[in-house]
């Protein structure tokens, strides 16, 4: 979810765009680092055990895993996924809405469980890499800091990780439904962990190489709608660059394969979530019209590319125009 720099053509803040239809005056271009590349064998021995874990924790999600199990490995993956995508993602990363501090609370407990870092070290690598090339060194995070369930969270990340993430996960099934040992530890903890990871790593790898680019076609990131359905929404990655702070991070939601949009919209309606910022549809069209690849959908009834089947085939209420 964290942009590329050179797939940066939108803008993080409405006040940073230097067009009308909230973009840069230029495509940044690609340039490659001439840093040698490093073996992190740590690191390589780590993903290497998790993801033969995860393949063994599908096998017994199902095969052996007790429903109660299974049923409670994908309650805990749509936490974990909004904990990223809902809070370090839309709320603190991009501040495209506010949160009181009960919905800031759960958002949080949901990104420990997701273990992709604090949201504070979420929310800042991701502002660096969309803006501090562009505007110095210096980034200026101290609303994240000012925030105590943040604080919180940084200072004892360490302690909470693990607690939300493996041991709990582990502990509930055995005392709760009966489930084995094994079962729990493989399919609620590890299964469920890298699964969540390898769908966050799609956003940033699958939906920037295939599907449509209908608002920017400079930028490498798409809309993938394969993506979207496991990262809850998260796969609608060209309109997202091109309006980072549009909450929906989809034109008009896209409710139906946008989960996140829905849950921040119930959250709304009942006051925790508020100040939301979106994009007009004027802007939205300017902006297809600019520096789309011509695969947006049609604006309206009449249009150019309206073929005269669909003008035939629809159903018209009442109609003032014959």
């Amino acid at each position: 979810m964290a942009p590329n720099a050179s797939d940066v053509n939108g803008v993080l803040f409405e006040d940073d765009a230097a067009t009308t239809d909230l973009g840069l005056d230029l495509t940044p271009v690609q340039k490659a680092d001439n840093h040698p590349k490093q073996y992190v064998w740590r690191n390589i021995i780590l993903f290497a055990y998790l993801h033969v874990a995860a393949i063994y924790g599908g096998y017994l999600f199902l095969f052996s895993a007790k429903w109660q199990t299974d049923v409670l490995a994908v309650v805990l993956y749509v936490m974990s996924g909004l904990g990223i995508t809902a809070g370090a993602h839309r709320l603190w990363a991009h501040k495209s809405y506010k949160a009181k501090w009960p919905l800031r609370l759960i958002l949080v407990i949901f990104n420990t469980l997701a273990f992709q870092d604090s949201a504070i070290d979420w929310a800042r690598d991701t502002e660096c890499i969309t803006k501090l090339k562009k505007k110095g060194k210096g980034l200026d995070i101290s609303d994240l800091y000012a925030d105590p369930i943040l604080r919180f969270q940084k200072k004892y990340y360490l302690i909470l990780m693990p607690l939300c993430c493996f041991i709990l996960p582990t502990v509930i099934p055995v005392y709760l439904f009966g489930e084995s040992w094994i079962n729990a530890y493989f399919v609620v903890a590890m299964f469920r962990y890298a699964a969540i990871l390898n769908v966050t790593w799609l956003v940033n790898s699958a939906a920037h190489k295939w599907g449509d680019k209908p608002y920017d076609k400079n930028i490498k990131p798409s809309q993938n709608i394969s993506v979207a359905l496991f990262a809850l929404g998260e796969g609608f990655h060209n309109y997202h660059h091109t309006f980072p702070w549009d909450y929906k991070t989809a034109e008009l939601g896209n409710n139906r394969l946008n989960f996140t949009t829905i849950f921040i919209n119930f959250f709304a309606k009942i006051g925790w979530a508020y100040d939301m910022k979106t994009v007009s549809d004027e802007i939205i069209e300017s902006r297809v019209k600019r520096t789309g690849d011509g695969s947006h959908h049609l604006w309206g009834w009449g249009d150019k590319d309206h073929t005269k089947e669909e003008i035939a085939a629809a159903i018209r209420i009442n109609p003032k125009d014959n």
